[in-house]
């Protein structure tokens, strides 16, 4: 690759949005660095005349550079649906029930990177939400968060009631390495949606690093209506 090519991506960005700056704007920044690099690809190739190799390596270059911003652009498309105001036909469901799920889903993703994947919960957790729209959210969260755990190490979820919000913590150590950035890998894009999506149902998300360990915590607001839970449990046995 040329130095070109090079300058987009040596210059990573955390995994998780720095505070005070929202994922589309994460997103835009990764954007400008592939672009830069196009640009100044062309703009070398047009300074003089080179060789047929070297036009050879910068259109590949151009190619690449051109790869990654589309997987970003595709992303900033997934961000604006997740931040697109709607109406949804909310109900109680639960929280934990669906943490369970998506987590019996991921245990086998899990065991090929002998990841331990835990889920510490006990209380039902009721929250408004729609069904599908969260469950899906949780899945694509948890896998993003699977992705970037480091090969034999450990994923640890919790979640518990404190006063009137449901508190998650999902902790991981991160990989060494990740490949395939653009320059923000396919799971750190998953986490910036995954973050629109959770503010989006009404949640607060944190996130907190100590070295190589990534915790995103978030708390969402308890629904007020438990008897709606139960009945909509019975509906679903």
């Amino acid at each position: 690759m040329s130095a070109a090519g090079s300058a987009a991506g040596n210059d990573p960005l955390d995994p998780v949005p720095a505070k005070g700056r929202s994922p589309m704007a994460c997103l835009l920044h990764a954007l400008n660095q592939p672009l830069t690099g196009l640009q100044c690809s062309l703009e070398l190739s047009l300074v003089a005349p080179r060789t047929p190799e070297q036009y050879i390596g910068a259109m590949r270059d151009g190619l690449e550079l051109t790869a990654r911003m589309r997987v970003l652009v595709e992303a900033i498309r997934e961000l604006a649906d997740a931040e697109q105001p709607g109406v949804d036909e909310s109900e109680v469901v639960s929280l934990h029930a669906l943490l369970e799920q998506m987590t019996a889903e991921l245990q086998p993703i899990a065991e090929t990177k002998n990841v331990g994947l835990t889920l510490h919960s006990n209380d039902p957790l009721p929250v408004r939400a729609e069904r599908d729209r969260l469950a899906v959210l949780i899945f694509r969260f948890l896998e993003a968060a699977l992705s970037l755990a480091a090969w034999g190490s450990a994923l640890r979820i919790t979640a518990a009631s404190d006063r009137e919000q449901a508190r998650i913590s999902v902790a991981w150590l991160d990989q060494t390495d990740v490949s395939d950035r653009s320059p923000l890998s396919g799971p750190e894009l998953g986490l910036l949606i995954a973050q629109a999506g959770w503010k989006r149902a009404g949640a607060e998300w944190v996130s907190e690093r100590s070295g190589n360990t990534q915790t995103i915590k978030i708390c969402i607001p308890l629904a007020t209506n438990s008897c709606e839970l139960h009945s909509n449990n019975l509906q679903t046995r």
